[in-house]
């Protein structure tokens, strides 16, 4: 399906390399001002420099595009909001975000500090929650909004050694499933992308014969359609290696079964699922 994203801003944070560049990149080629976020820090989240941002702008205005850099970190509520002006600033407007950004600090639950868990946390799922937060009410003002939230096998599956992680991916779901409602009355469509790629976090824990099959590019078309125009709303796709499936949670037909209780001594229709 063609898509265009003529007169659209759009905010992507990770967006300094791997998913987050190639779904910059693409949005740019589809027509879209694009407003690169990266924090510029290692995969565990530590530093932080503007290199990465600045040179996906490069890219994307040396093909003809327009982009600026932000350097804001998505757990800081000043960052976002500045974030958030700048693209007003530049653009007049911010129709899509992309939550992109993300670090990973893997250990057995057993091992795990809780500071690790924590800081994972609040990198994925309440960077999500504030930098969406920032866009809200532009997006609730001008009654149309796109916004993506990223999740992962790793939470709907699970990962060994990834307790933080998973428990923070599957807590954007939520957040997507909420927002979904809030945001209908006001045009906001939210969806969910469930990558599988090499990644930046992830290539060099894989067979360097899986790299060319899980690039990145594989999965950004599925992330732009899901904040085009015509995208549905509370959608999640899995996406990678050239496929897409849809991730459903499905609930099964309840069974009744009597129970009986000493207080009360009545009995007491339940349905268990």
């Amino acid at each position: 399906m063609s898509v265009s994203f003529k007169d659209q801003v759009a905010i992507i944070t990770g967006a300094g390399g791997g998913l987050g560049r190639s779904h910059a990149l693409t949005l740019a080629k589809h027509g879209a001002a694009v407003v690169v976020n990266d924090f510029g820090g290692a995969r565990d989240g530590s530093g932080g420099t503007t290199e990465a941002s600045e040179a996906v702008v490069r890219e994307i205005t040396e093909a003809g595009g327009r982009a600026i850099a932000n350097a804001g970190n998505v757990t800081a509520e000043a960052d976002m909001q500045q974030m958030v002006g700048q693209a007003l600033s530049a653009f007049g407007r911010i129709d899509v975000l992309i939550n992109n950004a993300g670090i990973l600090r893997d250990k057995s639950f057993a091992k795990m500090e809780i500071e690790d868990f924590r800081r994972v946390v609040e990198v994925h799922l309440m960077g999500t929650t504030i930098a969406t937060k920032a866009v809200w009410a532009q997006m609730r003002e001008q009654k149309y909004g796109r916004i993506l939230v990223t999740s992962s096998t790793s939470g709907s599956y699970g990962n060994f050694g990834q307790s933080n992680y998973g428990a923070a991916k599957m807590g954007v779901l939520g957040l997507m499933n909420v927002l979904h409602l809030e945001g209908a009355k006001y045009g906001i469509h939210v969806n969910a992308i469930v990558p599988t790629a090499a990644t930046r976090m992830t290539g060099d824990m894989m067979d360097p014969a899986m790299l060319e099959l899980l690039a990145p590019e594989l999965v950004s078309p599925a992330a732009v359609w899901l904040v085009s125009r015509d995208a549905p709303s509370r959608i999640a796709l899995l996406a990678g290696a050239g496929t897409v499936a849809r991730l459903a949670l499905v609930e099964s037909q309840g069974s009744a079964s009597l129970v009986r209780t000493s207080r009360p001594k009545v009995w007491e229709n339940v349905s268990t699922k």
